[in-house]
């Protein structure tokens, strides 16, 4: 049987990826918040998808068990796997990542952003804080699990990523860029945690389309439970644009924090 050999990082590979999420959070923030078209958008798009009574109680049912008491218990299985493989420094980079990721997202929402008050009223709410939290706890797992368990982490982290970041715009809680907002920090703190563990990367397989299917997967269970086109048949077109829109870029954003984080070990 032939080993493939393991496919070192080059430096530039998480720095790339902080500079493709910098690029990205920042003309997202920009257009969304500062540009009446933009607001327009990002405010029709919230509002593109609904859900009846019985489903809006079950999507805030999952959008509260979004805690700190979850954070806490996810942080303690990373600093566990982390120790299990006898690597601390991954352990701290794992709670780095978590830690820096939603601080970073409650500074940027409450400190530095500020929506002007152009075509749509309303206060400041990207970056996401529920996908933050969720999408960070996915990038600190993915940093110390082992290679044999990353394609798991890859297709549950998706789907949770998904559910998350997808109830919180059916809720009217977070409009489309507040999730692009709160990945794109995710991804930057995976990166510079993958720089501070450093270390070498064996690809795995078909994690492209794990990343996929378990977005996809949420995107169904979603449609399952009720959610529905605000406007019927007439809004179908725009609802299954903002919901496939989501689905890929999750699917997108949690394979690159798989592919920059080291696997060697």
């Amino acid at each position: 049987m032939r080993l493939t050999a393991p496919r070192l990082h080059s430096p530039a590979t998480p720095l790339l990826a902080a500079a493709g999420a910098v690029a990205v959070f920042v003309p997202v923030t920009i257009v969304a918040l500062h540009t009446g078209v933009g607001q327009r958008v990002d405010e029709s798009a919230m509002r593109a998808v609904v859900a009846g009574r019985e489903t809006e109680l079950t999507v805030l049912s999952l959008l509260g068990r979004v805690s700190i008491g979850a954070v806490l218990a996810v942080s303690v299985v990373c600093v566990a796997l982390a120790l299990a493989r006898g690597r601390t420094r991954l352990a701290i980079a794992a709670i780095g990542v978590i830690v820096g990721a939603n601080l970073t997202t409650q500074f940027l929402k409450e400190v530095v952003l500020e929506r002007s008050m152009l075509d749509v009223i309303a206060p400041n709410s990207l970056p996401s804080g529920h996908t933050t939290v969720v999408a960070s706890a996915v990038g600190a797992l993915l940093l110390v699990s082992p290679r044999a368990m990353r394609l798991l982490v890859v297709v549950a982290g998706s789907f949770a990523v998904m559910v998350t970041g997808a109830s919180t715009i059916v809720a009217s809680w977070h409009r489309p860029s507040d999730i692009v907002a709160a990945l794109a920090v995710c991804v930057a703190w995976t990166a510079a945690g993958s720089m501070v563990v450093g270390g070498s990367h064996r690809p795995v397989s078909r994690v492209g389309v794990g990343s996929l299917a378990g977005a996809a997967a949420a995107l169904v269970l979603l449609v399952g439970i009720g959610v529905r086109p605000s406007y019927g048949w007439s809004g179908f077109a725009e609802a299954a644009f903002v919901l496939g829109a989501m689905t890929l870029v999750t699917a997108l954003a949690v394979a690159a924090m798989e592919r920059i984080s080291p696997t060697a070990s």
